[in-house]
């Protein structure tokens, strides 16, 4: 069963959306039988972080709060994500636009790798407060994910996989997607927003005992009009 998960990597439950995905898919009986799909989706699509804002500058101008406001409710997020097993350092942390980490994610996607991509650069942005919109960041995080580095320079330095990320964003849209992170099982069931486990976990059974059940069929109808020369774990018939 396919689950599409329309992300930002500048988005922190995102981040911690994936987490405790993943610890729900992890006690499932059927988990080698989910097929995961990282979508784009960026927050703040016009944004550049052209005069060094700190991520307070940047929610106290964007949200119209006071800095201890914005300092208040990063600590509140920083210690959710402590609960989910993520350290995030917003002190540190550096705003970013995000349209190119998204293509990198693309690029990923075509090796089989784009999981770990996805990985490495929330914990790139919000672990080790790396500029996430620089070039030369990305192609360093796509080297450490065994990516060819002159594959990722040739594609980050151009406009491959452009319209890919567009698409994603557009397919939101129709939709109706208008936050994440967004987790669409089978094309039939959303859940959005940084759920409990246990709130994955039910979402992903009932999705998959229904996609499961609506599965073609797998026993054959034999048309041998007798069992000779068959071979079995009890010898062969003659």
């Amino acid at each position: 069963m396919k689950v599409e998960i329309w992300s930002d990597v500048m988005c922190p439950f995102c981040y911690i959306g994936k987490r405790h995905f993943e610890q729900a898919i992890e006690k499932l009986p059927f988990k080698n039988e989910i097929e995961v799909d990282w979508k784009s989706y960026q927050l703040n699509p016009e944004y550049h972080n052209t005069n060094n804002e700190t991520v307070y500058d940047y929610l106290s101008r964007s949200k119209g709060m006071p800095i201890e406001q914005a300092k208040q409710m990063t600590k509140q997020v920083a210690d959710m994500a402590a609960n989910a097993g993520l350290k995030m350092d917003f002190d540190t942390n550096i705003p970013a636009n995000t349209f190119n980490a998204h293509r990198l994610i693309h690029l990923a996607a075509k090796h089989n790798l784009q999981d770990l991509a996805e990985e490495k650069l929330f914990e790139a942005h919000f672990v080790n407060s790396k500029n996430i919109g620089e070039i030369d960041v990305l192609i360093d995080l796509a080297v450490e994910i065994g990516l060819d580095k002159d594959e990722a320079k040739s594609v980050l330095n151009g406009n491959e996989f452009a319209e890919a990320v567009r698409y994603d964003i557009y397919e939101s849209q129709n939709l109706g997607i208008r936050g994440v992170p967004y987790f669409v099982m089978d094309r039939k069931y959303g859940v959005s927003g940084a759920q409990p486990v246990q709130a994955f976990t039910d979402a992903l059974t009932q999705s998959f005992a229904e996609w499961k059940s609506a599965q073609p069929k797998t026993t054959l109808t034999s048309l041998n009009k007798n069992d000779d020369a068959v071979c079995d774990e009890n010898g062969c018939e003659i």
